[in-house]
């Protein structure tokens, strides 16, 4: 059993009003200093600004436990780290309520609730419509940078008015049985984004984001080190999006390579899988620097409107290589085709289909343009009007 520091021993208090932050850090603090050990947060609703997770810290929700994000952004300050260009920082935010920074043996444990407090950072004015992105900047639940041995377990995430858990050059990374909730009228509701991290399991978890649930990439311009992210496997995940369910990279990242996704279920009101690289997403003065490659989707369920898997490079945009992506044992129910379409600048090289059942509503089930090497192995293809 690890040292236990009780947050209310420090002067936490369950009222849903008082700012907790001072109270919650000195118990982080003291149980650093110790040496480690769990930092207990028991049941109730504690309030608090940003927090700093330090090594050998173990933040343990207790069942019942409700930490909620306080909705002054005077109460968050931008991420500061050698190596990290806070001002590149996607979203115009480099805010979140827990972050840590070259951190080692942390955790997020345990049946409580981490909540955002999402809609508070958000102009509502009927409590109905999709709401207008704001003009300062909306904190994330969870910024780490440069973490090693990270465990991410079992709580609930709820509400983040941006991105929810941002991972960054993290390695040696477990994420088990969380969710992720949030309301569907905010903007930039990512699940997770794991970003420039190496050796990555994330399993058995279930999230229902507006944005991408899970999504893969090396964000080179916020970095002053090469981007890579590698060594990632996703499974046994329960996937709902009004975006996609799964993105991996974008034109100007680093190199992405060796990830594996298996035995997951993805429902999604746009699309399931993409890799999309249009202009719009280029930084200035790029043609684009992404290295995608050797990844394997298998054993997979996509019920979506649009494009089940969309793998596209628009004209104009030279990239390394997008290459060896492999796609089996899948059932596919969709509104719009499956789409492989390089550019002539990067051709989409080596991409199989095997083992996979395609029903679509659209006119084609898959297109295909600009690639080489594209195999179909018993693929079956349906083409059946929605008569809805």
């Amino acid at each position: 059993m690890p040292t236990q520091f009780d947050i209310s021993r420090f002067g936490a208090i369950a009222d849903d009003t008082t700012v907790n932050t001072a109270a919650i850090q000195a118990a982080i603090d003291a149980c650093h200093s110790a040496g480690g050990g769990q930092v207990w947060c028991g049941p109730g609703r504690f309030r608090t600004g940003a927090l700093q997770l330090k090594s050998g810290v173990e933040l343990h929700l207790a069942t019942g436990c409700r930490i909620v994000g306080s909705t002054d952004l005077a109460d968050y300050s931008p991420l500061v780290a050698d190596g990290f260009h806070a001002d590149r920082a996607p979203e115009a935010s480099s805010e979140s309520l827990l972050w840590a920074v070259d951190a080692e043996d942390i955790a997020i444990t345990g049946n409580g609730t981490i909540d955002g407090s999402g809609l508070a950072f958000y102009e509502d004015t009927d409590g109905i419509s999709k709401l207008a992105k704001p003009p300062t900047p909306r904190p994330r639940i969870a910024m780490l940078y440069r973490c090693r041995r990270v465990r991410i377990m079992d709580t609930a995430f709820v509400d983040c008015p941006c991105w929810t858990l941002w991972l960054m050059r993290c390695e040696g990374v477990t994420i088990q049985r969380i969710t992720i909730t949030g309301n569907r009228r905010m903007r930039n509701m990512d699940g997770i984004d794991i970003d420039s991290c190496r050796d990555v399991t994330m399993s058995d978890c279930r999230l229902d984001t507006e944005d991408d649930c899970i999504v893969v990439r090396a964000v080179q311009h916020v970095y002053a080190e090469p981007a890579i992210c590698e060594n990632v496997v996703i499974t046994n995940c329960v996937l709902r999006s009004a975006c996609q369910g799964v993105r991996v990279g974008c034109p100007s990242d680093g190199t992405i390579r060796n990830c594996t996704f298996t035995n997951l279920v993805i429902q999604s009101t746009n699309n399931g899988i993409v890799f999309e690289n249009p202009k719009r997403y280029l930084r200035p003065e790029s043609v684009g620097t992404a290295d995608m490659t050797n990844i394997l989707f298998s054993n997979i369920v996509i019920d979506c409107k649009r494009s089940p898997i969309s793998i596209r490079v628009e004209d104009g945009i030279t990239l390394r290589a997008v290459a060896d992506i492999r796609f089996s044992d899948m059932q596919i129910r969709s509104g719009g085709p499956c789409v492989i379409q390089g550019s002539p600048e990067t051709p989409i090289r080596d991409i199989s289909f095997a083992n996979m059942r395609i029903q679509t509503t659209g006119p084609d089930a898959i297109i295909a343009r600009h690639c080489t090497g594209l195999r179909l192995s018993n693929v079956e293809l349906s083409n059946i009007p929605d008569k809805a």
